[in-house]
């Protein structure tokens, strides 16, 4: 937990941030619980895929929702939900509550033979901390960030992508993301070497369970 703010993670790809009685949710998806979204005031998607985005737990909420051109779209079937989203392109910054930037524009390759999605990484601004959350991307923020939500693993990432990514956007704080495709094994390897070769850099790293705070 940070000084006046609350960080929490939740399954997978999902976190929620709260300060000064604003709680932004970004990335509830289908491997994130329902709780996640108890009184948000704003929900952040960074793109459209499953483990991102859950249409019934968008319909839990009647907070807005701030998300790219390709998400819209995929919820224009729910009109309950599609009238509550506000689309954002790469580089703005706009009031969720809470300030936020968008950051990038594209997925990162899961393969060179499939086509490529769009994504937006988001920082956001809680008091005098910034928490950069990159969606599936390696795109790097353009500021520095006090806290990155880091991404360890994925059918689109490697743990030597992951490392690199993470000392280049140089947070001191990093909290892991996006994990729930490897085993308890796995992690367990990956924790070991994210937490030595960030710490050379003077980094911390961090995973905690799905509903702690950070």
């Amino acid at each position: 937990m940070m000084a006046s703010m609350r960080i929490t993670k939740f399954g997978h790809a999902c976190v929620r941030i709260e300060h000064d009685g604003r709680a932004l949710v970004i990335d509830p998806g289908s491997f994130t619980e329902r709780e996640a979204l108890d009184g948000a005031t704003a929900v952040l998607v960074t793109h459209e895929h499953a483990d991102h985005i859950d249409l019934d737990h968008l319909r839990a909420t009647d907070a807005p929702i701030f998300t790219i051109d390709a998400v819209a779209k995929q919820v224009d079937a729910a009109p309950e939900v599609r009238e509550r989203v506000t689309v954002v392109g790469p580089g703005e910054s706009f009031d969720a509550g809470l300030p936020v930037t968008a950051v990038g524009e594209w997925h990162a390759v899961i393969h060179e033979e499939l086509p490529r999605f769009y994504n937006s990484g988001y920082v956001v601004t809680a008091g005098d901390t910034t928490v950069y959350h990159p969606g599936d991307s390696f795109t790097t923020p353009g500021q520095d960030v006090d806290v990155l939500l880091a991404p360890v693993s994925g059918p689109w990432l490697k743990l030597a992508e992951a490392i690199d990514f993470a000392r280049a956007v140089g947070a001191p704080r990093n909290l892991a993301i996006h994990e729930l495709v490897s085993s308890d094994i796995g992690l367990s390897l990956t924790d070991g070497r994210m937490d030595a070769m960030l710490g050379e850099r003077g980094l911390a790293y961090q995973r905690v369970a799905s509903g702690s705070d950070f």
